[in-house]
């Protein structure tokens, strides 16, 4: 059966000059450099620096001849739906294009170098344990299976069938299993295990045979269970020891590293260096913002270029060619002088949607304690300063501002309000605040539970239910009472 239907849908057009600048505005200060330089490649008619106006460029450009070559009559109007460039994601759209993304963002593929280079670094000291070559293959297999943080998350009935099926290699898991045992002397110490009871032995099988390092063994051999989930009485009893005891083998324990694979790996990435938008200093007690100097570069038109069109101007005769130069001539201007407008509305909203932020969040900026901000969302800004949200959000989820008290990704002042028992509308980060304040006063041979601590919260004046404080406590990483207990 067909059915007819008629829908009407209201959407919002931008012209590719808004949606640029758009783009312009979420970069931050690396990406933006990147942006001017790429611009300044593929269009010659843009140069640095400072440069006086042109008027032979405006005369011409103005020029309403009947010219059959005329840019004006052969330019195309072209509408994009909105709906594709304003998306609230949290991966701007900027940085799915291949040529126009900070070189900050390509850290975030390093990792798989990272475990390439670490899994080299284990097979080269492969060539010091004595091997057949048999055992020389399955080891440089194992070593392959090796995951970032050292371990071999994978069962030897697997690795055995893996053997057989890609390396025509046919073994049995307890040849497998004396390889690994082999494999489980490389450095760093620990990397081979399969799980962390295992990772954590192996270490401590390195160590001098201490009364602490035995003990801490026979913990881990026989209630690991236990000691993971902070079960202390109960290690007291199973293992016959002392308080004392007991705190001196946890020591050691918590001296070893879980991640064996980790700080290798960590080592060979490249650093990541945040480079603040903006700064924020007190001076007199008044609040001073200023832009980075490298978000306001000077650029100016080529005057060879606009010399060229002035040439074209005073010329007699008017060729074919002369004239399809022209037009190209005429359209790298006419981008070149568009750039240098985004630019400087690039900086002009930057530092108009910081200034509202700063002056929304005064006292926090004044004295740097949290639970000074004020509950915050992206609306209030943008009715502030009369833009729409989505342009505040690009400027809050990518730039970075040095204060006082720190550099800080600028989303991070916004948040959500509640009603404390006064009636007074305050910041969840406040609450927040107050809630690691508590935990960590709390005594650690007794902490707190979630109940208990919604209980301390109302009593300050903030009456949120348990499970909002457990929200609050996984939001802030923080484990639950059980885990947080000491001996």
């Amino acid at each position: 059966m067909l059915k007819q239907q008629l829908n009407f849908k209201l959407s919002q057009k931008l012209s590719p000059q808004q949606i640029q600048l758009m783009k312009l505005i979420q970069l931050p200060t690396q990406a933006f450099e990147q942006r001017i330089k790429q611009e300044m490649e593929e269009n010659p008619a843009l140069e640095d620096g400072k440069e006086d106006r042109v008027d032979e460029y405006d005369d011409i450009g103005n020029d309403n001849s009947d010219d059959e070559y005329d840019t004006d009559s052969e330019s195309i109007e072209t509408e994009i739906d909105v709906d594709e460039y304003l998306s609230d994601d949290e991966i701007p759209s900027y940085r799915l294009n291949a040529n126009n993304y900070s070189a900050d963002d390509e850290d975030k593929q390093v990792p798989y170098a990272a475990g390439t280079s670490f899994t080299q670094h284990l097979k080269t000291q492969l060539s010091t344990i004595r091997l057949d070559d048999i055992e020389q293959d399955i080891a440089e297999f194992l070593v392959g299976s090796v995951d970032e943080s050292g371990y071999i998350r994978r069962s030897i009935q697997d690795i055995v069938d893996d053997l057989a099926f890609t390396q025509n290699i046919y073994t049995d898991e307890e040849t497998v299993e004396k390889v690994l045992k082999k494999v489980q002397r490389l450095d760093p110490a620990g990397v081979g295990a399969r799980s962390l009871e295992e990772c954590l032995i192996i270490q401590l099988n390195r160590r001098e045979p201490t009364k602490q390092v035995e003990l801490a063994k026979d913990l881990l051999e026989r209630s690991f269970d236990h000691f993971s989930k902070k079960h202390y009485n109960k290690l007291l009893t199973r293992h016959d020891i002392s308080e004392d005891d007991l705190r001196e083998a946890i020591d050691v324990i918590e001296h070893l590293n879980p991640k064996p694979g980790g700080a290798y790996s960590g080592n060979t990435r490249m650093v990541e260096h945040v480079i603040p938008d903006f700064t924020i200093k007190i001076e007199d007690g008044d609040l001073q913002l200023s832009l980075n100097g490298r978000n306001a570069p000077e650029m100016h038109i080529s005057r060879d270029y606009s010399n060229m069109l002035k040439g074209y101007k005073e010329s007699k005769e008017k060729t074919k060619a002369q004239k399809d130069a022209v037009m190209f001539i005429k359209q790298k201007l006419d981008a070149a002088k568009w750039f240098i407008e985004a630019i400087k509305q690039r900086q002009q909203t930057l530092m108009v949607t910081m200034s509202s932020i700063m002056n929304y969040q005064k006292e926090y900026f004044l004295s740097g304690d949290e639970r000074n901000l004020r509950p915050m969302i992206l609306k209030d800004i943008a009715d502030e300063i009369e833009m729409d949200v989505s342009t505040v959000s690009r400027v809050a989820n990518s730039k970075y501002v040095d204060t006082p008290y720190g550099t800080k990704l600028i989303k991070e002042f916004f948040s959500e309000s509640m009603t404390n028992d006064q009636g007074e509308e305050v910041s969840t980060r406040e609450i927040k605040k107050i809630l690691e304040m508590s935990i960590e006063e709390e005594d650690k041979r007794k902490p707190l539970t979630d109940e208990k601590l919604a209980k301390v919260l109302k009593s300050k004046g903030y009456p949120i239910a348990r499970r909002t404080v457990a929200k609050y406590r996984e939001q802030l990483d923080i484990p639950v009472a059980r885990l947080r207990k000491e001996i």
